[in-house]
């Protein structure tokens, strides 16, 4: 039940509809004028509050010569097709393609914009679900002509944006550090694991040795008709099928799957977006499971004084692309797959110190990527907090506190 000084009213009552148009491509003096311009190529600045830059900009020929409109800062904007219910405030007077829908408040004394974005915000889900189409989803424009939108009064609604803002801002400098934390981890795994930064004390060249003096191939069949069945995540390794799809997409016949331990690796030879040679991710997750033939799987050799986590970082940092791009065949790509043959593949050179530094090494590694990891869980858990305050702000059933001045307006 909503508060008694809430109402509801039709999205158009409160603000001002429009939405945009592309300026012909035929006349090249429609474009780069100065007129920033928002459009599906932009979406990924949306959802981060104020739109600042975009991909693209027109020029006022342009605009004067199609239905193209320069909407004033402060506009909030929502796309209604591909990235559906992705949404932003304006910076700067801007102008916007016919994929977008934009809600000037200016005028307004019914609607704060900060407000309406962050409505729009909670109202994403329900955005996608209406969303229609076979290859592109979009939303119609009936759809915003009827959209309805709850309102307290214009100094509650202006203090709940003050609210939400803050947390916006306490993410952003959250996802800053994590970025920077990744960035400086990064850097850190490729100096030390390709032997460009050494500690002191260790002064014994690093050696290049074949890959299957170290390794030995997995070539276990499942005959424990494990059902646990494995695929390669770049955020989450070795993950679960169940886990990761919310269900299970192998084969029923899973005799001919490898069997994989706990600390065994392995290589998909697909190539995917930070993994052009393909990934290597070791079994951390589950005592064991089974993956597909076409993965290439190995262990350390039980004779070999090695580190593990120092190979499972030179792997993730791509230190045998460069070898394996050597050996993968011109040409013979198909459907992202690489063709790596076994031979060849166990054949690559690893560039190597000894096992002491492989530990020294991993255990800085270790600390950094711990330091990661806990800045990731505390981007998530503010991302979290905020959907919650934001669902109880936004429908009345947390109230916030006003000063006696905004109270005095209200009332």
């Amino acid at each position: 039940m909503l508060p008694k000084e809430w109402r509801s009213f039709l999205l158009d009552q409160a603000a001002k509809r429009g939405s945009g148009h592309t300026p012909s491509k035929d006349f090249p003096e429609y474009w780069n004028g100065g007129i920033k311009w928002i459009s599906l190529a932009d979406s990924s600045c949306l959802d981060k509050g104020l739109v600042t830059q975009t991909d693209k900009e027109i020029s006022l020929i342009g605009v004067q010569n199609s239905s193209a409109v320069v909407h004033p800062a402060g506009t909030v904007v929502l796309s209604r097709d591909a990235g559906v219910g992705k949404s932003g405030v304006m910076a700067e007077d801007m102008a916007v393609s016919q994929h977008f829908i934009a809600w000037d408040c200016s005028k307004s004394t019914e609607l704060h914009n900060w407000y309406l974005y962050h409505w729009l915000q909670q109202q994403k889900p329900e955005f996608e679900r209406v969303a229609v189409g076979s290859t592109i989803k979009t939303i119609g424009l009936p759809y915003f002509k009827k959209l309805k939108i709850t309102l307290p009064p214009y100094s509650e609604q202006r203090r709940i944006a003050q609210i939400l803002c803050t947390w916006d801002q306490a993410i952003v400098t959250a996802e800053r550090l994590l970025a920077n934390s990744q960035r400086c981890t990064r850097d850190l795994m490729v100096s030390m694991l390709s032997g460009r930064r050494r500690f002191p004390g260790f002064s014994d060249k690093w050696r290049f040795v074949d890959f299957d003096t170290v390794f030995e191939r997995v070539k276990r069949k499942n005959n424990d008709q494990n059902t646990n069945v494995l695929t390669i995540s770049a955020e989450h390794g070795l993950i679960s099928q169940r886990d990761y799809f919310n269900k299970a997409v192998a084969s029923a016949n899973l005799s001919g799957y490898t069997l994989l331990h706990r600390y065994d690796f392995a290589y998909n030879k697909s190539y995917s977006a930070g993994y052009p040679m393909g990934a290597i991710k070791p079994l951390l997750a589950y005592e064991a499971g089974v993956v597909s033939s076409l993965y290439l799987c190995f262990k350390l050799r039980d004779n070999v004084y090695a580190d593990f986590d120092f190979f499972r970082h030179y792997f993730e940092a791509g230190l045998l692309n460069q070898e394996i791009e050597g050996i993968a065949q011109e040409g013979a790509r198909n459907h992202g797959l690489l063709n790596v043959s076994v031979t060849d593949f166990f054949k690559l050179q690893l560039h190597i110190p000894g096992a002491a530094e492989q530990q020294r090494i991993a255990e800085v590694i270790n600390v950094a990527r711990a330091e990661e990891a806990r800045l990731k869980v505390q981007v998530q858990a503010l991302r979290q907090e905020k959907v919650a305050l934001m669902s109880q702000l936004l429908t009345g059933k947390r109230r916030v506190k006003l000063s006696d001045d905004e109270a005095a307006v209200q009332a």
